[in-house]
């Protein structure tokens, strides 16, 4: 995680045509996350949108993809700081 004026921007690794979606952890400094939309014509990419934000509380259209749009390595932004970011994907403990 990488904190900028916008927000948070997080690495992830993103596996489309999954059994499910689903954060499965860290995977070589990024975020593994898997998606059961395919990766044709930007499925997979609003599916990872909308799993973040479920996770995080926070509208899918208030997430950005910033990096990546066509590779299963993307960078999302996030308008939140990185401490709320990982409080938040860790859930109550």
């Amino acid at each position: 995680m990488t904190e900028t004026p916008a927000g948070t921007r997080i690495r992830l690794r993103v596996k489309p045509g999954a059994r499910r979606d689903g954060i499965v952890g860290p995977h070589g400094g990024a975020l593994k996350v898997t998606v059961a939309a395919s990766p044709e014509r930007g499925k997979a990419n609003r599916a990872v949108l909308d799993l973040l934000a479920g996770a995080l509380g926070l509208a899918p259209s208030s997430l950005e993809i910033v990096a990546g749009e066509t590779s299963p390595d993307k960078i999302v932004l996030i308008p939140l700081p990185p401490g709320e970011v990982a409080a938040r994907l860790r859930g109550p403990e």
